[in-house]
């Protein structure tokens, strides 16, 4: 079975409190879902019309379990704390069996 990711690229940080609130109850909400933070921050070299901007990669079992994860209520209640901290581009996507 194919894994499941989330990819989230940081575009701006209009908050830096709100994104640490933020990380505070996504943690422990990603975790208790299964999730596997593999890349947080760190370098990023972008091409070909990529921004170098904070990134962050999260591993799940299954792209089932990934969508469930974004949709729990612990998740959910973070994303309130985080509400307009941060522009950024989030996908859930479906790895390669």
């Amino acid at each position: 079975m194919p894994k499941g990711y989330w990819v989230s690229v940081y575009r701006t940080i209009s908050d830096p409190e709100k994104l640490a609130a933020y990380n505070e109850l996504a943690a422990p909400a990603v975790k208790a879902a299964g999730g596997r933070t593999i890349v947080r921050g760190g370098r990023v070299a972008a091409h070909d019309g990529g921004i170098a901007e904070r990134t962050i990669l999260v591993e799940f079992d299954s792209f089932e379990q990934a969508v469930a994860a974004r949709e729990s209520a612990a998740y959910q209640e973070a994303l309130i704390v985080l509400s307009d901290g941060v522009e950024r581009d989030f996908r859930i996507v479906e790895g390669i069996d």
